[in-house]
């Protein structure tokens, strides 16, 4: 994996706009092996083109924009994690689905309506329409195996493809974590006899995507943002030991999965969910970054552009950063359509040199802009940000 030897290095959270003509492809069923075809050459063409423009804006560790998971509309929020539910068997409809609140006496479990949507109930029923519900998501009612291997190597052929063209020498791949796809399951499991056992199910079937990603040559980021997010959505909410003991059980299992992949070949990001809401009930990045970097990754991709974990940088004053490991500090937000000035970049990115060693920073950041900011902000963002890691280099590297 690379690292900020002779200057700050730039990457960024994985989803990016695609393009209309794209989206409007996804949205249709196809119906014969000519559009079939037809699909795979935009598809491919829509991947050259979003990599050989990565380049252009200056960011040296690019993907390809998350463009193999579909997005059917302009503002598809959950593409990045929704895609696995079709490269999975043994998922399906519950049989009693779980209704969005816990019932009284029954045991910690994720819910569907989060305490920041009932604090803030009339904002969310008029300003927030477009957030993903949970409600429909599919339960785990069968043994869970991987079926996504076509789809999956068409995503990694066609970045290999494009990463060559434009002359890349390092690309990563995202992938959705263990903890993440249960939450998304709203944690129904009609078929393992345990939490235990459905979690080692998740690992075992996801553990084929991971290692296809890094056997292809790419570096393998894992979205994680039900490590932080499941806080928000248990149901009686726990203490923040009990939450403590929760998130390390989804981390011992996500390592499970990562069995046999070395930790240089893989970054893990998590970020408090992508949606433009206050953020007032998400937990604190100091009760869980023990628990984050127990996960078996190089590299660490943490908010510190949203205006809510902003000042997080100051954990890395007390909590000390592995020898060897990198952190990926999100110094442009996708919560906002302002865009951060190139000193304001320069200052986050230096306050996190300061802390952990500038050969230990990756500017990226805090999530995907694909469906939270118009294109034309998206590109000015990833501008900014190799503008403010250039700025920044020459106050670390004088």
């Amino acid at each position: 994996m690379k690292r900020s030897d002779d200057r700050i290095l730039t990457t960024h959270a994985g989803s990016l706009t695609r393009p209309a003509a794209l989206r409007e492809a996804w949205s249709k069923p196809v119906e014969n092996a000519a559009e079939e075809a037809a699909l795979q050459a935009l598809l491919r063409r829509s991947v050259a083109d979003i990599v050989a423009g990565q380049v252009a804006a200056g960011i040296d560790i690019p993907n390809d924009g998350e463009f193999g998971k579909p997005m059917r509309s302009a503002h598809d929020l959950a593409a990045w994690g929704m895609y696995i539910f079709g490269r999975l068997s043994g998922l399906g409809k519950a049989t009693n689905p779980a209704p969005d609140r816990a019932v009284p006496g029954q045991k910690m479990r994720i819910v569907g309506q989060r305490w920041e949507l009932r604090a803030f109930s009339d904002f969310y029923a008029t300003a927030m329409q477009n957030i993903p519900s949970l409600a429909s998501r599919p339960a785990c009612i069968g043994p869970l195996a991987y079926t996504g291997t076509a789809a999956l190597q068409a995503d990694l052929a066609n970045l290999k493809a494009a990463a060559a063209a434009a002359k890349v020498s390092e690309a990563f791949v995202t992938s959705i974590s263990v903890g993440t796809l249960e939450m998304f399951c709203r944690g129904q499991n009609e078929y393992y006899p345990s939490d235990e056992a459905f979690l080692a199910g998740i690992a075992g079937a996801l553990s084929v995507e991971y290692r296809a990603i890094v056997d292809a040559g790419f570096i393998l980021q894992l979205d994680d943002p039900g490590l932080p997010d499941a806080w928000d959505m248990l149901d009686p909410h726990p203490t923040v030991k009990e939450y403590q003991g929760y998130a390390l059980k989804r981390v011992e299992a996500l390592n499970q999965a990562l069995d046999g992949i070395p930790e240089d070949r893989v970054r893990y990001h998590m970020c408090w969910g992508s949606w433009q809401g206050p953020h007032t009930t998400d937990i604190a990045l100091r009760d869980i970054v023990e628990t984050m970097l127990k996960v078996k990754a190089q590299a660490y991709s943490v908010e510190a552009g949203n205006v809510r974990h902003q000042h997080e940088y100051k954990v890395w004053q007390d909590v000390k950063l592995p020898a060897g490991k990198i952190l990926i500090p999100g110094v442009v937000s996708h919560a906002t359509n302002v865009i951060e000035h190139p000193e304001l970049v320069a200052d986050r990115i230096v306050s996190y040199a300061k802390a952990v060693g500038r050969e230990n920073v990756i500017a990226g950041t805090d999530c995907g802009l694909g469906g939270r900011v118009h294109p034309q902000i998206a590109v000015a963002k990833l501008t900014t940000l190799r503008e403010g890691a250039q700025l920044a280099s020459r106050q670390l590297w004088r």
